[in-house]
């Protein structure tokens, strides 16, 4: 009799154990700390050329009325950073980019960091804070969230909609919202 009570506890507590286990297993997906996800989308190609610098106005002088500006002919940058590792180890480079339409494209350029769960790329009014202070920074922050991270490594694009105002926002962070920690960010120069 107490051998049998025994062994039903056994059972029990291995079936308990055994539903922890998954249940863990299916929120955390520690597997994916070791599986990479490469993405190598065509990056918009910025030349020189491309950037337009209107003349200065003179005392003087004003528009005159009912012009327009022109659109670029080739895509011309906005905004670029360097990304620097939070809660794991993140490099690469981030661009902001206007198409010749008027479009905005986010880049992610030789992106290399850890695969994670649930994580997103967010323009971020939050400035880029270094170590482990900066890993909740952007949580904290007013952000637009991009969408879900394509890869971990490679490169990628992601549009940026028409009316966010780039000016709020001054970096680029890569956060796992199930976790609310940065993975990595980069604070934009204009």
């Amino acid at each position: 009799m107490e051998a049998r009570k025994r062994t039903r506890r056994w059972v029990m507590a291995a079936a308990a154990g055994a539903a922890v286990l998954a249940l863990g297993l299916a929120l955390f997906k520690p597997w994916l700390l070791f599986v990479d996800v490469r993405v190598d989308e065509q990056q918009p190609t910025v030349a020189a050329s491309a950037v337009l610098t209107p003349p200065a106005p003179s005392a003087t002088s004003k528009p005159p009325s009912g012009t327009t500006t022109k659109m670029p002919s080739a895509p011309v940058q906005l905004a670029k950073g360097s990304l620097i590792s939070h809660e794991h180890a993140t490099t690469g480079t981030v661009r902001i980019i206007q198409q010749p339409g008027g479009s905005r494209v986010l880049t992610l350029e030789n992106l290399d960091t850890s695969n994670g769960p649930d994580v997103h790329v967010w323009l971020s009014a939050a400035d880029v804070v270094e170590g482990t202070a900066g890993w909740f920074t952007a949580g904290s922050a007013e952000h637009v969230d991009l969408g879900v991270i394509k890869g971990n490594q490679g490169n990628q694009v992601y549009a940026i909609p028409e009316d966010v105002d780039l000016a709020r926002y001054r970096s680029v962070d890569l956060w796992c919202v199930q976790f609310s920690v940065s993975f990595g960010a980069a604070q934009l120069a204009r």
